[in-house]
């Protein structure tokens, strides 16, 4: 699977390889040179890099490492407990690194009332065996105590920055593509990752999606038709669930944040004044949502339905 998926295939294994500000740079190459790391808590927006740097650091240090999904199998405090006990009681099977490492992604999923105090005792009872790096895409939802226990380093970019990142990493797609024999138009690769710069993941996983087609030129810029996004917003005024169940089966292959953000646009100029504030709290809070649930449509129809029931709609 992992030669499948290009984010997998093409992911660095080393801190050299990775697309960093070059502060971030030698923050990681400090530790590698120290030959030992901190309990690290690591934050910024999703796909830019903070797992990719976490395995590199191990890779790089020979330690033996674990990733626990905060998101999934992470979120059970008993499974939790015994992934980490049972790692960290047996014997390591290098003698390159002082420690073993437990990366836990998607930290800021975990129950900040049960497991993420858990954590913070898991990090004190393993300290001499185990070191920590944790992920998360919004640090204010890690609690302070594991704040206190770990080295904090922000992902940002600045605006300086920008250009000079998004320059490598239109370097490295090109060079992937062409490991793959996909034909590209470099206009078309700048506009997409404009698109969803700093998630390069998400870039990556479009770029895939759509190599399908042999070349990767105009045709794969999505937007969404006005009378595709019109078809829904008529669907929602009218009250006809079916027809709206059907729009959202339809556009399933579509990211989920994408089709938030394209019926927040729309709903915006469609909705009644007054009901503007209402619909946007019901889509931030699926949106949220859509993060860890099992099943997204599901949760897309659920959303809509809300809407549809608790808003209303211009007329005319």
């Amino acid at each position: 699977m992992s030669d499948f998926l290009w984010v997998e295939k093409y992911r660095p294994k080393k801190i050299s390889e990775c697309i960093l500000t070059q502060d971030l740079k030698e923050t990681f190459t400090n530790f590698i040179k120290q030959k030992e790391i901190p309990n690290l808590l690591l934050s910024g927006s999703a796909g830019i890099g903070k797992t990719t740097v976490a395995k590199a650091l191990c890779e790089e240090l020979g330690a033996d490492y674990i990733v626990i999904n905060g998101s999934d199998e992470g979120r059970h405090i008993d499974t939790l407990r015994n992934q980490i006990k049972n790692f960290a009681s047996t014997v390591s099977l290098t003698e390159e690194s002082n420690h073993k490492v437990v990366i836990i992604d998607e930290a800021d999923y975990m129950n900040a009332d049960s497991v993420q105090p858990a954590l913070r005792n898991f990090i004190e009872t393993f300290y001499k065996n185990c070191r920590f790096i944790f992920t998360c895409n919004f640090v204010n939802k890690i609690i302070p105590a594991l704040h206190s226990r770990c080295t904090v380093i922000n992902f940002s970019i600045t605006n300086g920055q920008k250009v000079k990142t998004a320059m490598a990493f239109m370097k490295r797609v090109e060079g992937i593509l062409k490991d793959e024999k996909i034909e590209f138009e470099k206009k078309v690769l700048s506009e997409l990752i404009q698109k969803h710069y700093p998630d390069f993941r998400r870039i990556l996983n479009e770029l895939q999606r759509y190599s399908v087609r042999g070349k990767i030129d105009s045709g794969i810029l999505f937007s969404m038709s006005n009378e595709n996004i019109k078809e829904l917003t008529k669907s929602l005024k009218d009250k006809r669930f079916n027809d709206m169940r059907k729009w959202v089966v339809q556009n399933l292959d579509k990211e989920p944040s994408h089709l938030f953000k394209v019926i927040y646009d729309s709903l915006y100029s469609s909705l009644d004044t007054k009901s503007v504030p209402q619909a946007i709290l019901i889509l931030a809070g699926y949106q949220y949502k859509s993060a860890f649930v099992a099943d997204q449509e599901i949760n897309m129809v659920a959303c809509l339905t809300e809407i549809m029931a608790s808003c209303k709609f211009k007329w005319g």
